[in-house]
This record gives structure tokens, C-alpha cells and sequence, in this order.
């Protein structure tokens, strides 16, 4: 009797599913293309087998209070349950970090425990997180306060071993972005700016975390 050969055939990859939480920043606002940051470094890790979907929910003036908040609500309703069980959609979260903080004197302790509560939340979903900070401000005196900030925010990421990217480090004193930034007529960045940042988050090992690239 003749036997009907097996399929070698493999599972295609689970889809991948970024639920991405932040300020206005995320939302790529003043530029040109409508993509942003997140848009241009989801596009570099886009393929044939990568087959990447965005759900975003950004809010003009984000804190970390506002976030600490709203996480839940916001990544629950952009959740699919059955398709997290049976592995068929791989979520992630993204946390777009703003400089909301400073301008509301928030402290870095309240900072630091607002992202907290919403890593240790994640973490309870078993959901993977990767946080961008802050980029610097067209004005050096917010700018100051971004960098304590962004060091805040940097060292709760370290403790629990999130991937975390120091757009502030990166970019304060880099000459396209500030004259970029100059340009704009609020203190967000254009076409150039966005770009900038996209490199900063794809050297950041967002290829890596997403298991897109090496």
C-alpha cells in the first residue's frame, strides 16, 4: 500500500500586534509623510514573513500619570484574547515616554512609579514592552529637566530588563535635529526629526525585541 507523504510545511509566523501608548510625539504630528517615528522603524522591520500591525492610541500632552491610568483600558481594547492564547497574534506594547512630566512638576519619584505601574501591569499580562523616552526641547531649560527624566525612566526600564531608548542622549546638540526642530512651529520635529529618532529606536534593538532582525 502506497503512503501518502507528510507536509514539511511549517506554521506560518504568528502576526505581530504593537499596541503603541504615548503623547503626541507618536502620533507623528508635523510631519510631512504622516508616519513618524514609529511608522518608519515599523516599516524597516516589515517583510514577507514579518507581518506587522500598529494600534495606536496617542494623546496630546501625555504624563506619566495620564498613561498610568489609561494602559489598561487602552491595551485591553486593542487586544485580541483568543488570538493571544492560541498564539496565532504575537502582541507587544510600545511606550512612547513624553516630556509632560516636566511642565507639570511631576517629581521623578511620581515619574518613576507611574511607569512602573504599568511595566509590573504588563509584565501580570505577560506582554513585552519596549519604552522610548523623551526627545530633548528646542528649550535647553525643559531640556534639562527631559534628561533627569529620561534617566528616570531608563533606570525602572534596567531594573526589570526592558529595552529602553535614550532619544534625549541621542539627539541633544545633533545639528539636523535641533535646526529641524527650529523649523517647526511647535516643539516637535519634521520629516528630518522623526527620521532621526526612528534610526535611534532601530539602533535601540527594536528589530531584536520585535525577533524581526538580529
Amino acid at each position: 500500500m502506497q503512503t501518502v507523504p507528510t507536509s514539511n510545511a511549517t506554521d506560518p509566523d504568528p502576526r505581530i500586534r504593537i499596541i503603541a501608548l504615548g503623547d503626541e510625539l507618536l502620533a507623528g504630528i508635523g510631519d510631512a509623510r504622516a508616519l513618524g517615528w514609529l511608522g518608519r522603524a515599523v516599516a524597516s522591520e516589515q517583510g514577507a514573513r514579518n507581518r506587522i500591525d500598529v494600534f495606536t492610541s496617542a494623546l496630546p500632552g501625555e504624563s506619566s500619570a495620564s498613561l498610568a491610568d489609561r494602559w489598561d483600558d487602552e491595551v485591553q481594547r486593542r487586544m485580541d484574547q483568543s488570538a493571544q492564547s492560541d498564539g496565532s497574534i504575537d502582541h507587544r506594547i510600545v511606550l512612547a515616554m513624553g516630556r509632560a512630566d516636566v511642565g507639570a512638576g511631576l517629581s521623578l519619584a511620581r515619574s518613576r512609579l507611574n511607569l512602573a505601574k504599568v511595566l509590573d501591569g504588563l509584565e501580570r499580562l505577560r506582554i513585552p514592552a519596549f519604552v522610548v523616552g523623551p526627545p530633548p526641547s528646542s528649550d535647553p531649560g525643559i531640556t534639562q529637566g527631559v534628561r533627569e527624566l529620561s534617566g528616570a525612566f531608563e533606570d525602572v526600564c534596567s531594573r526589570r530588563r526592558i529595552p529602553y531608548v535614550d532619544l534625549v542622549s541621542g539627539l541633544v546638540g545633533h545639528e539636523q535635529w535641533e535646526s529641524d526642530v527650529a523649523r517647526a512651529p511647535g516643539d516637535h520635529p519634521g520629516q528630518t526629526g522623526y527620521g532621526l529618532m526612528a534610526w535611534l529606536v532601530l539602533h535601540g534593538g527594536f528589530g531584536s525585541w520585535l525577533g524581526t532582525s538580529s
